[in-house]
């Protein structure tokens, strides 16, 4: 894993200091598709076992097959409190900790977080996106800023998140009758690819199979990945 050394700052800040970080960051996103073939898909999800501890999960599956490859935990203590929309500060240390770890590097990461869907336009799929240089989809449970109308009941039907005239994610229909998904541009991905990948990776659930994984491991469950089976908790 490398780091761009130009994007790269401190995560110990005030608040002011990490939205002034989160307004410079922004403007470096790339919302164009950079992405090249994809064999390989990650999922991240991060847990608090409690309040002062962050445990990162990173998930690496085959794709389009969805089998786990590879995965790596990382545990450590926070250094930022919890302030909405500043979440990659409280999480992301611990994410690039896990990632470190990981011996299969993936083509695409798909994080349980928001990319573009955010009121600064950088949440922690940007965020991690920038920082890696690698294309990244924000995929969320729920809405943190926008407006919208939902989408038509139908798997695959999806309609656009707007702020302020701007259209900042995709809310998506990931099956049949069930609440969305709320989908957005992390980094070198567009909109339209970003929704094509999030579904092809949720055949059954409304979750995709990255994020369920990666919120199992997260939680503290063990993965097999057969023979390759470990579990690196730091």
């Amino acid at each position: 894993m490398v780091l761009n050394e130009r994007l790269r700052h401190p995560w110990n800040v005030s608040r002011d200091v990490a939205v002034a970080i989160q307004n410079d960051l922004r403007r470096h996103v790339v919302i164009e598709n950079r992405l090249g073939s994809v064999k390989t898909v990650a999922g991240v999800d991060v847990g608090f076992p409690d309040p002062q501890t962050a445990r990162a999960a990173v998930v690496v599956l085959s794709f389009p097959g969805l089998e786990p490859l590879d995965y790596a935990i990382a545990q450590i203590t926070v250094t930022f409190p919890y302030i909405p929309g500043l979440l990659s500060f409280r999480e992301m240390p611990a994410v690039l900790v896990a990632m470190e770890k990981l011996q299969v590097w993936p083509d695409l990461f798909i994080f349980d977080a928001q990319g573009l869907a955010h009121p600064r336009r950088l949440g922690l799929a940007s965020h991690a996106g920038l920082l890696l240089d690698w294309p990244s989809i924000g995929c969320a449970k729920n809405r943190l800023t926008g407006k919208y109308v939902g989408p038509g009941q139908e798997r695959g039907e999806w309609s656009p998140l707007m702020d302020g005239g701007e259209c900042i994610g995709g809310v998506l229909r990931t099956r049949t009758g069930i609440k969305p998904v709320f989908v957005s541009i992390g980094h070198k991905v567009d909109l339209e690819t970003a929704m094509r990948y999030v579904l092809d990776c949720a055949p059954r659930y409304r979750l995709p199979e990255t994020a369920r994984y990666a919120h199992r491991v997260a939680g503290g469950e063990a993965i097999n990945l057969g023979a390759k089976q470990r579990l690196r908790l730091f």
